[in-house]
């Protein structure tokens, strides 16, 4: 009896091995992939309905490779239908279990196994399409086998309870019983197949988001530099990331700047003017993807939009020499990457202009904006586009207010209102790449004096990047506008290292280095404005600088926070 058993338990996996295998060719086909990547609220009528016919003819399939017992059939419909059900939901398991079953019971209307297959076959499809509903992702597995084995006890006590003839029920239950049961946990190696493709998508996803990460941080210097030569080596350096065979960036007419493999140059005339590709790109604001594409040597091309703040700037046109090159996952890294170049884009542009507001010496104080503030907040914003990408959407609101803010203001002075505005837009970007290391607090009262522009937040930066970060501890850095009985106190105190003695000397008398811009910036312009600079105080955890704002007739002011 034991070599019986062995027998058909071998005889069970050599048909579930088959089915595995022909799962495991499916799976390498790019239709059966798209199907796989997509989620259930994706999936297309056509395409649950073409996946519900593959897991129906596992099923039938199984029933004719079945092996004949005394008139019951050892195979492995249940696992075709409760893995269809589990991996695809109701419109595959169901439709699998009743119309296997039916098949089932019509092809041996008075077999003694026609009617318990019948309705374990259905009950099989309500426990794959339960399980894919309620279950939990990663307990698909072993729920995917407790249900399989269930179903088939279930079959052989049907067989049983359902039989006229006893003696040969229990026959039949006797011989087959125990490897049907144990066959079930195949289920377990078809589930894992499919779930490893479903997979793929996300990992393909991180590593999409790493290359894009990668190519913004080698590009973001070249962005600074703007022009040809730089805008041909940041294609070289896309082509070389997304192994294309050309990398093209244009403005609104014509091509910018172009990497080939071979060169990078740019073109200085009108005979390289945009193409109808990149023109319905322009106008639609939209990529487009052209797997049977015709430019110059090139069969395939992906052109995304490039933006500066509201406005579409130009495109970037990736281009391959062979035909269907452009795949899903490119799409998604070159979305994520269009929205980071766009992004740098429009930091380069903030910071020249910045630079030649520093031709005069105070507009040089009031503009000055640290550029690896820039770097990591785009970094910042990288890391977020995969995982979270609507936080990553509010980041990108942030910084490009906080550069609109720096490149729009034509006032000497401005509410403080604004100013604040200004800082929780920094710091709302900071907060997203310090994580729980940083805490900031703001409390504000409803006074609206006038200060000089950019007076707050290079405090807040200079509390931030030299006060907490240096520390493994979380640190807190406390913003405060409070009315006092004769003036407003303005103060951003921290938590972190202090300043040193030195430095506070330095700063006050005058021999700060000048490449140390975040306390002498400030303490400049409030001592040309108001005729006192900064008052710092290190506390016993952090330090405090202060300045106070008094109406602008009596021309006095008082800011709190710290260090250079």
């Amino acid at each position: 009896m034991f070599l019986e058993h062995l027998q058909m338990l071998f005889n069970v996996l050599e048909r579930a091995a088959f089915m595995l295998s022909a799962l495991f060719l499916l799976t390498q086909a790019r239709v059966f992939k798209d199907i796989m990547h997509k989620d259930e609220s994706e999936r297309k009528p056509t395409e649950l309905i073409f996946v519900s016919i593959l897991f129906i003819f596992f099923a039938i399939f199984s029933t004719y490779t079945g092996v004949n017992v005394e008139g019951s059939l050892v195979n492995v419909r249940i696992i075709s239908i409760i893995s269809g059900g589990i991996i695809f939901g109701p419109w595959v398991g169901l439709p699998a279990g009743i119309i296997s079953g039916i098949h089932r019971f019509l092809i041996d209307i008075d077999g003694p196994t026609s009617i318990p297959c019948l309705i374990t076959s259905t009950f099989a499809g309500v426990c794959g399409t339960l399980i894919y509903r309620f279950g939990n992702k990663k307990h698909y597995i072993c729920w995917g086998i407790a249900a399989g084995m269930f179903c088939e006890v279930l079959t052989m006590a049907l067989i049983y309870l359902l039989a006229d003839d006893k003696a040969l029920a229990a026959s039949i239950v006797q011989n087959i019983g125990l490897p049907m049961v144990l066959g079930s946990a195949s289920i377990g190696l078809i589930i894992k197949r499919i779930q490893d493709v479903h997979n793929e998508r996300d990992r393909f996803a991180a590593q999409q988001a790493k290359r894009s990460l990668d190519i913004a941080n080698q590009t973001l210097p070249l962005f600074k530099q703007n022009h040809s030569d730089s805008l041909a080596q940041i294609c070289d350096i896309i082509r070389r990331e997304t192994q294309a065979d050309a990398v093209f960036i244009t403005d609104r007419e014509f091509i910018s700047a172009y990497a080939n493999g071979v060169t990078l140059g740019h073109y200085n005339d009108h005979q390289t003017a945009c193409g109808p590709l990149v023109q319905k790109v322009l106008a639609q604001k939209t990529s487009v993807v052209a797997n049977n594409y015709e430019y110059e040597d090139y069969r395939s091309a992906l052109i995304i939009p490039l933006q500066e703040s509201d406005h579409i700037t130009g495109t970037l046109k990736i281009c391959f020499r062979k035909k269907n090159q452009i795949s899903q996952p490119l799409i998604e890294m070159a979305q994520g990457l269009s929205v980071l170049i766009s992004t740098q884009i429009e930091a380069s542009s903030a910071e020249q202009t910045k630079t030649m507001l520093q031709k005069a010496e105070f507009s040089a104080l009031q503009s000055k904006i640290n550029p690896h503030f820039l770097f990591n907040a785009l970094n910042a914003i990288s890391t977020l586009i995969r995982i979270q990408p609507d936080k990553a959407r509010s980041l990108i609101a942030n910084l490009a207010d906080f550069l609109r803010y720096n490149l729009e203001r034509d006032e000497d002075f401005i509410d403080v209102h604004s100013e604040l505005q200004q800082v929780r837009d920094y710091t709302a970007i900071e907060l997203a790449r310090f994580g729980n290391k940083l805490t900031v607090d703001f409390d504000i009262d409803p006074v609206h004096i006038q200060i000089p522009c950019l007076l707050i937040q290079p405090l807040v930066e200079n509390a931030i990047q030299h006060g907490i970060q240096p520390f493994s501890r979380p640190g807190h850095v406390f913003i405060k506008v409070k009315q006092q009985s004769d003036h407003v106190l303005i103060s951003v105190k921290d938590t972190g290292a202090g300043i040193p003695q030195t430095v506070i000397d330095k700063l006050h008398s005058g021999a700060m280095e000048k490449n140390k811009i975040g306390l002498i910036n400030v303490h400049q312009r409030v001592k040309l404005i108001y005729g006192q600079g900064l008052q710092i105080h290190n506390l016993k955890d952090g330090v405090e600088v202060s300045f106070k704002v008094m109406d602008r007739k009596t021309e006095a002011v008082y800011v709190e926070s710290g260090h250079c």
